[in-house]
C-alpha cells in the first residue's frame, strides 16, 4: 500500500512537470531548431561552395557528437570563455542546434523530392528562384517532411530528460527529486517512463491525424 500510495501521490507532480517543463522545452527547442534546419538545408543546396561546405560541416558536427556532450559544452563549457547562460536557455540552445542538424537533412530531402516541373512552372509565370522556393517548393516539401519531423519532435520530448543534468525543472528532474526523497528509485523512474509513454502516445496519435488530413491533398 505504501508503494501504491507513492505512485498515486507522485503521478500528478510528474505529469505536471511534463506539461509545464518537458513539453514547453521541447516545443521551444523544436521551433527554433526547425528554423535552423530550413536555413541549413537551403545552404546545403546552395551553389556557393563555401556556404554549402559550412552547412555540411555543421550537420557533420551535430550528427557526429552526442547530444549530452553538446548540452555540457553549452552550459558548462561556454562560461570558460565568459559566456554564462541560465540552465533553461542553455538547454533550448543545445536542443535547437541538435534538432537543426538532424532536421536539416529531412528538409533537404523533402525539397529535393519536389518534381523539377514545379520549378519550371514557377519560372513560367515569372517567379524568381527565391519566390518559387518560398511559394511553390517549400509548401510542398513541408507536407512531405511532416512524418519524419514529427518523429524528430517525439524523440526530442524524450531527449529533454537530459536537461535534468543541468538542473532544468522538467519532468525527469521532478522524478529525481521524488526518488531521492522516497528512496524508491525503481518505482519512481518506472512511473516517469510511463508518463513519458503517455505523452509520446498522444503525440503519435496527433501525428497520425495530421498525416491523414494532409493525405487528402495528395493525388492518388
Amino acid at each position: 500500500m505504501d508503494d501504491w500510495q507513492l505512485v498515486v501521490d507522485s503521478f500528478w507532480p510528474l505529469f505536471w512537470g511534463g506539461l509545464t517543463g518537458t513539453i514547453p522545452l521541447a516545443l521551444a527547442s523544436f521551433a527554433l531548431g526547425l528554423v535552423i534546419a530550413v536555413g541549413i538545408a537551403l545552404l546545403r543546396l546552395s551553389a556557393n561552395r563555401v556556404l554549402s561546405w559550412f552547412a555540411r560541416a555543421y550537420v557533420s558536427a551535430i550528427r557526429g557528437t552526442p547530444l549530452l556532450v553538446q548540452l555540457f559544452v553549452i552550459f558548462y563549457g561556454l562560461p570558460s570563455i565568459g559566456v554564462t547562460l541560465p540552465s533553461w536557455p542553455a538547454a533550448v540552445i543545445a536542443f535547437s542546434l541538435n534538432v537543426g542538424g538532424y532536421a536539416a537533412e529531412v528538409v533537404r530531402a523533402a525539397i529535393l523530392s519536389v518534381p523539377k516541373g514545379q520549378w519550371e512552372a514557377g519560372y513560367t509565370i515569372g517567379m524568381s528562384n527565391a519566390l518559387t522556393m518560398r511559394r511553390v517548393i517549400l509548401p510542398q516539401a513541408a507536407r512531405v517532411s511532416v512524418p519524419p519531423l514529427s518523429n524528430t519532435f517525439i524523440s526530442l520530448v524524450k531527449d529533454t530528460s537530459l536537461a535534468s543534468l543541468i538542473l532544468v525543472a522538467e519532468m525527469f528532474r521532478v522524478a529525481e527529486q521524488i526518488a531521492t526523497f522516497s528512496n524508491e528509485f525503481l518505482l519512481v523512474y518506472a512511473e516517469a517512463a510511463f508518463v513519458y509513454w503517455i505523452f509520446c502516445t498522444v503525440l503519435s496519435a496527433a501525428q497520425s491525424r495530421i498525416e491523414r488530413r494532409l493525405d487528402r491533398y495528395v493525388a492518388h
